[in-house]
């Protein structure tokens, strides 16, 4: 499942612009942050590894763009990690990376009374999960960012993303998505965050269950979350194992 994880999803286009630099693929220009992405390093190291990184944070100083570059467990060099502190770059939370079978965590989908499931299109709607995404982290960043990229992909493919809230009256209580990777046997889930009082009733795993039931019904066959301390015994109870564990390691300005 790892192999396939890393042949058939990492290291894909996205975002308005995509440029090869070596074995990277180098994203700008989104409503988010840039992006370093890769399938493999292609055996760098030392002083090669160590230009290929001054480049990248070269290329976002002159825009004036953060950016994040995301390593993985089993990433070659070893001590990649180190190379991208030494050039500035600060790790956030390390996540895990789960997959399951659409096929073996697909079934029932049920809320807790008062909870309503309903699919979003409208940027006003996009602008509310922006604010409630902000409200459920309490990290202290803005996420002014998130309507727009969320606008932006669905503008360009509705049919790849799909946005849902789940709502107790008029207030989100949890926000999630879909991507489906065209081309590929995956989706990927997003999102999730849930208010903290609305917490341990079934509603995030509720979210999961309905996006693979969808993917499932498109005709995909896996299914991978980047998983939070928090959400992974949730996942792993549905179904989905561990295959390696992710750091988003970002630049700033």
């Amino acid at each position: 499942m790892l192999e396939r994880y890393d042949a058939e999803l990492r290291g894909r286009p996205w975002g308005k612009v995509c440029e090869r630099d070596g074995p990277v693929l180098r994203t700008s220009g989104a409503p988010g942050d840039g992006f370093i992405g890769y399938r493999d390093l292609g055996g760098l190291d030392g002083d090669e590894l160590d230009a290929l990184i001054a480049r990248q944070v070269a290329f976002f100083r002159e825009r004036g763009e953060p950016f994040e570059w995301k390593t993985y467990a089993h990433d070659e060099p070893a001590d990649l990690e180190d190379h991208l502190r030494a050039a500035g770059l600060e790790p956030e939370e390390r996540e895990t990376v789960v997959v399951a079978r659409l096929a073996d965590i697909a079934g029932d989908v049920e809320f807790p009374g008062g909870v309503a499931l309903r699919e979003v299109t409208e940027r006003s709607d996009l602008d509310r999960i922006a604010r409630f995404e902000e409200d459920a982290w309490q990290d202290g960043h803005s996420r002014n960012w998130l309507a727009r990229s969320l606008d932006d992909e669905r503008t360009a493919d509705p049919e790849l993303l799909r946005i849902f809230v789940a709502e107790a009256g008029d207030a989100i209580v949890c926000a999630a998505w879909v991507r489906f990777e065209r081309g590929t046997a995956w989706a990927s889930l997003w999102g999730g965050a849930t208010r903290a009082e609305w917490r341990r009733r079934g509603i995030y795993r509720a979210t999961v269950r309905h996006r693979a039931n969808l993917a499932l019904a498109e005709g995909y066959e896996l299914v991978q979350v980047d998983a939070s301390d928090d959400s992974r015994p949730i996942l792993e109870r549905l179904g989905f194992v561990p295959v390696t564990t992710t750091t988003p390691w970002q630049w700033t300005p």
